[in-house]
This record gives structure tokens, sequence and C-alpha cells, in this order.
């Protein structure tokens, strides 16, 4: 499947387990199959816009928030800080404050 396919997939399932909710009950409160959600979650499926709108609300995120920086104009490069906002956003927000604590403390000690 398609890299923009597994992105989305792992932004939902970042969402949903921030929220502490389970795939069956992300696919009941969407209206979507608990298969389909694993599916599309792994970047197995590519979902209908229509799916998306309801994973979204579901998990009480606009979708500008879903797709926000998807393709940037060079794909291949990797995209760091990005990557670290979707880390981020698996953590409780008691994780979050301390990883940003320890990352101002390491920026203190950087060399010039």
């Amino acid at each position: 499947m398609s890299k923009l396919a597994k992105t989305i997939g792992q932004r939902i399932r970042n969402y949903r387990t921030k929220l502490g909710l389970s795939q069956e009950k992300l696919a009941e409160l969407s209206g979507c199959h608990p298969t389909y959600i694993g599916q599309l979650e792994r970047g197995e499926k590519n979902a209908t816009i229509e799916s998306i709108q309801k994973i979204a609300t579901s998990l009480n995120i606009s979708l500008s928030k879903l797709f926000e920086n998807l393709g940037g104009a060079n794909t291949d490069e990797r995209n760091i800080p990005l990557e670290c906002y979707e880390f981020l956003l698996t953590k409780t927000r008691a994780e979050q404050e301390q990883i940003i604590k320890i990352l101002f403390e390491m920026d203190k000690y950087k060399s010039n």
C-alpha cells in the first residue's frame, strides 16, 4: 500500500490510542467494521473520505488535523519534526511534559 495510506493509518492509531480506545470501540463509534479499522491502521486499505470523516469525528479531530503536513515537496526526505510530533501524539500528557523537559535540558548543553 502507499506511504500515504500507512501515514494516515498510523495517525488514526495514534489518536485512537491517545484516547484509550480499542479498535473495536472506534469501529462502534464510527460505524465501521473493526477489521476495516485494523486494515486502515496498517495501511492495507485506502479509506473512503466518508469513512475517514466518520473516524475523525469519532476521534474528536478535524479532517484538516488528520491530514496536516502531508505530502511535502520531497517525500523521500525524512521529516523529523513531523515524526517527533506523531511520536508525541502516542504519549500521555504527563509523558509529553517529561519529554519536553528533557529536550529543553538537552538544548541547554548543545555545542555552539
